[in-house]
């Protein structure tokens, strides 16, 4: 368990923000209820959702639950994946996969950058082997945003508790090195927050601060779920001051009028 203190002066602020992981998840499989999964780890765990919590959430889980999968000897790769894989030594079946999820191809030398039909930019439409087994690759959710909703319903109905889903997956940034866990999808909790007319420390108002706060608790999620055999899917986050509205994750990619990279 992770705990940040949400104050400079901890003797006089006792605020902290609590980051969880929920154990006892199960490998989940196709038609399984990620919601039904996630009530019996808490049950088993002796972990009681509360008022506010906020689940973070692996899209695998989602992704394999949704059947979102695929077995490579069932893919058929076409002459254009085909020369993309073996102009840059890529696994032809990911790039045949990739293609399928894209809507764009923005680059395919050295890497593959595609649009997906989301909205968003990403290597290889976002196609995975991690955490799959052997030959399988795992695509992302259809609709990340649908899919949150429908988490959020089951579990809400279930406990009585205002909660916030977001649904998370790790990507690379073409301004920085490494990979960072983002939200995809999200339901019960704003996409952005803004500080518009709020002051800073000396008083200042601030005229223009719009932070993406599904991403930033993504992020904070991700030293807990880890990118490898951590087997910790999803996380809970406790302490967190969030409001709900219409802004989902699918409103997080820039449109291409505002693309700086394009």
């Amino acid at each position: 368990m992770l705990q940040i203190l949400g104050d400079r002066d901890e003797a006089l602020n006792k605020q902290s923000i609590t980051i969880m992981a929920l154990p006892g998840v199960p490998i989940i499989e196709h038609g399984d209820d990620v919601a039904d999964a996630m009530l019996k780890a808490l049950e088993i765990s002796n972990i009681q959702l509360l008022d506010g919590d906020l689940i973070i959430i692996a899209h695998t889980v989602v992704s394999k639950s949704e059947g979102r999968v695929a077995h490579g000897d069932e893919v058929s790769v076409s002459g254009r994946a085909r020369e993309i894989a073996e102009h840059n030594g890529f696994d032809p079946v990911q790039v045949e996969l990739a293609l399928r999820e894209s809507k764009e191809v923005i680059r395919s030398e050295g890497a593959l950058i595609t649009e997906t039909k989301t909205g968003l930019v990403c290597n290889f439409s976002g196609v995975d082997r991690s955490n799959a087994p052997e030959d399988w690759y795992v695509l992302l959710p259809e609709d990340p945003d649908r899919s949150a909703r429908g988490i959020l319903r089951k579990l809400t109905n279930a406990t009585g508790v205002r909660l916030g889903i977001i649904i998370t997956d790790t990507q690379g940034r073409p301004w920085r090195k490494g990979s960072v866990n983002l939200a995809i999808g999200s339901a019960g909790i704003n996409a952005f927050k803004r500080n518009r007319g709020k002051q800073d420390l000396y008083g200042r108002t601030l005229k223009s601060s719009t932070v993406c706060q599904v991403d930033e608790l993504a992020a904070s999620a991700e030293p807990l779920m880890g990118q490898a055999d951590e087997g910790v899917p999803i996380v809970i986050i406790r302490g967190y001051e969030y409001e709900n509205g219409s802004e989902k994750s699918r409103d997080v990619p820039r449109p291409k009028s505002e693309d700086l990279f394009r």
